[in-house]
């Protein structure tokens, strides 16, 4: 117990906390921008693994990092329009609509690769994002090393959770988007296409999940192979309700999960053979689920949630 509690107190504990939380940032205000439209996204999964894919790969055959990113965020922005074609439009579950993208995502991510790199006995590597230094800050110590010497994507990351903050609740692009999942007949009465609405936050928010998967290949790791997404867009569904919908409250929730996952790894260490490996692995997710439980007791969803929207009807 000492070991884990001396763990807190280093610089390494809470770097890897700071990385791990980044993709969980972008994906949980993803999920969270489309739900507040009135639309659940489960297709949070194929879309992070899809655009893991799409950014390692576009830097792998000689794109810049960047471009990587903004070509990760177009991807899913096109998942996401596929995924409100069938929800926003056509009226489908959007359950069995999310599971679908999920499964699409992911497959075609993995016949992508193979296509175009057949002979890959072994992930090919690229040379990710570097850790940015924050000159002065960068030399404190502990959160120096960790918060001002993360890559740019990792800023970036915690640089959204302001923005859509302000975005939904002080603009009036923001008041369309929870409105359009809170009543959105009052939006269609106010001359405003609900479809529209629902459909542009949808692949802002299916963006924002793609962009979570790029980071992870070219910024946290330098390859892409088989299975790296591990649930995490679940974990954002999750973060999602255990965050009320609110943005400060999913990186709160963002940066638990994360903490939990960075120690885990340590205390397998420090637990030697003791304890089965396997144990530390399940501990953040059977945390989360907990968590999740006690706070959607008090949770206040957006009353159009999950509920499709059709011109000229009223409820």
């Amino acid at each position: 117990m000492s070991d884990l509690f001396e763990i807190l107190f280093t610089a390494g504990f809470w770097a890897a906390t700071i990385r791990i939380v980044s993709p969980l940032i972008f994906g949980t205000l993803g999920e969270l921008i489309c739900e507040r439209a009135g639309v659940l996204n489960l297709g949070i999964e194929g879309i992070m693994t899809v655009g893991a894919m799409a950014g390692w790969m576009w830097v792998y055959q000689g794109g810049d990092l960047w471009t990587g990113v903004i070509f990760a965020a177009c991807v899913g922005a096109l998942f996401g329009l596929l995924h409100a074609i069938f929800t926003v439009h056509l009226c489908l579950s959007q359950h069995v609509t999310g599971i679908g993208i999920t499964l699409f995502g992911s497959s075609l991510s993995y016949f992508i690769y193979r296509m175009l790199l057949p002979d890959a006995t072994t992930p090919p590597k690229i040379e990710p994002f570097e850790p940015l230094l924050i000159p002065w800050f960068s030399e404190l110590p502990i959160v120096g090393e960790a918060l001002f010497s993360q890559t740019a994507l990792t800023y970036l990351a915690l640089l959204t959770v302001p923005v859509v903050w302000y975005v939904l609740f002080r603009t009036p692009v923001g008041l369309a988007v929870r409105m359009s999942g809170e009543n959105p007949v009052a939006v269609e009465a106010q001359g405003i296409n609900v479809l529209a609405v629902r459909t542009g936050a949808v692949m802002v928010g299916s963006a924002l999940m793609a962009v979570g998967g790029a980071f992870i290949t070219m910024s946290w790791f330098d390859a892409f192979y088989f299975g790296m997404i591990n649930g995490r867009g679940w974990i954002c569904v999750a973060l999602v309700i255990f965050a009320s919908w609110q943005p400060g409250k999913a990186l709160l929730g963002a940066l638990l999960f994360a903490g939990l996952e960075a120690m885990q790894v340590r205390a397998q260490q420090s637990a030697g053979a003791i304890i089965p490996y396997q144990f530390f692995l399940m501990l953040p997710y059977i945390m989360s689920i907990v968590a999740m439980i006690v706070m959607a007791r008090k949770t206040k969803y957006p009353q159009a949630l999950l509920v499709p929207f059709r011109r000229g009807e009223r409820v």
